[in-house]
């Protein structure tokens, strides 16, 4: 599944520039397809709760299959409808995979510890070792042999298959709230209900939004800003090192995980560090001369801004099993897929926002902004530590008081 996703990724701007659609073109395609990711995956993404995790992921595979076949058409319309598809599997990629796994992981009964151990990995293999394959042979495919932008695209549809057949014939299914009497606007309402009456889950939320809104939107602002005059830059091969990068800071998590070190504490120290990491464009535009000559080689400033992309990607690598553990602590599992589309719902459009103004703004107050964001999710993730330490502590005295009757 995620193979499906990866090899798509280092391409896609590519391959709508090849198209001969500007910046400002691009950036509608992208707002189309994080809007329909807000809109519509949300709703197929709360559907998971009601009518089965499995049969969401199937729906991920067949959205996303169809998303691959409209590259092929240099039509806006039909890379428009593309957009839109991939958006819905988007929102099925993080959250009905993530549900039937917890699910599944609690009904036969296994630790709760061994959750942390496999997000990690999943994120070591998957945001790791697979992105790096799927970078690398996508640069193989469209470069060295010759088959143009769109042939990662192709081999996306074929491991997407591959991945439906494995799920069509060795998943069971699993669900959220199965109770009839419970519609979709049900389901929202004890959604939003669980949201405003846990600060923790509410705080969980918006954490989410602002580091995967800047992380979204540096994937749209990374090639622009690292080939500014058309240098010629290894999309594939960068690709991967971003890929390398994130598979180093999953195998950190692990580690940091297998210690049993607080999240809500180092994640922390994470976010600022990504925040500094995506202000480096704007420091490097004032103290490195921006070269002026059209083509040639990624210039001075392009390297140091992507050995920060580099690091941002460790602090990703580091984000994905953390935040999955923390979702596993706080979020109700009758309502999961839905809450989890929910956060959804502010990154997207926070993303569709910067991409509509992308013509309107220079790419280091973009970075910028995400810089700052980044630095509020460092202050609201200590805002979630201490809203945590006190709920344990509460519950511990609770539970003492609750014993001292029996005590002779």
């Amino acid at each position: 599944m995620m193979s499906g996703d990866w090899l798509q990724g280092p391409y896609v701007y590519y391959l709508y520039s090849q198209y001969g659609f500007d910046k400002g073109d691009i950036g509608r395609l992208f707002i189309a397809g994080f809007g329909s990711s807000m809109l519509f995956g949300t709703i197929v993404g709360s559907l998971a709760d009601k009518q089965g995790r499995k049969r969401a992921c199937i729906t991920y595979c067949i959205s996303y299959i169809l998303s691959c076949i409209t590259k092929h058409s240099p039509e806006y319309k039909i890379l428009m409808i593309g957009r839109v598809l991939g958006g819905i599997a988007t929102s099925l990629l993080f959250s009905a995979f993530e549900s039937w796994l917890v699910a599944e992981h609690n009904k036969r009964g296994f630790d709760p510890q061994w959750l942390s151990i496999t997000f990690s990995k999943a994120i070591f293999l998957g945001n790791g070792l697979v992105a790096i394959v799927a970078g690398l042979f996508a640069n193989l495919l469209a470069d060295n042999l010759g088959f143009g932008p769109v042939a990662p695209f192709d081999a996306a549809a074929c491991f997407l298959a591959i991945g439906m057949a494995i799920i069509l014939s060795s998943w069971s299914e699993n669900y959220g709230d199965t109770s009839d009497n419970k519609d979709l606007i049900a389901q929202f309402k004890v959604a939003a209900k669980a949201i405003a009456s846990d600060e923790k889950i509410a705080l969980l939320g918006a954490i989410q939004s602002l580091f995967e809104g800047s992380m979204y939107t540096f994937v749209f602002l990374w090639t622009p800003a690292l080939s500014p005059n058309d240098e010629e830059i290894p999309h594939g091969f960068i690709f991967a090192t971003f890929m390398l990068s994130s598979m180093l800071g999953s195998s950190i998590a692990s580690r940091l995980l297998a210690r049993k070190l607080k999240v809500e504490g180092y994640m922390q120290i994470v976010f600022s560090i990504s925040a500094f990491t995506l202000f480096l464009p704007v420091v490097t535009n004032f103290l490195v001369p921006p070269s002026s000559v059209k083509g040639g080689g990624i210039s001075f400033g392009g390297c140091l801004q992507l050995l920060g992309f580099c690091i941002f990607e460790s602090c990703v690598g580091i984000f994905w099993p953390s935040i999955m553990k923390m979702r596993s602590q706080y979020i109700p599992e009758e309502a999961r897929s839905t809450i989890m589309n929910f956060f959804r719902i502010p990154l997207n459009l926070f993303v569709c926002v910067v991409l509509y103004n992308v013509n309107a703004f220079p790419i280091t107050v973009m970075f910028g902004m995400c810089a700052i964001f980044l630095f509020m999710a460092a202050i609201l993730q200590r805002r979630l530590m201490v809203v945590s330490d006190l709920h344990r502590s509460t519950k511990a005295v609770e539970m003492t008081g609750e014993d001292e009757p029996l005590n002779p």
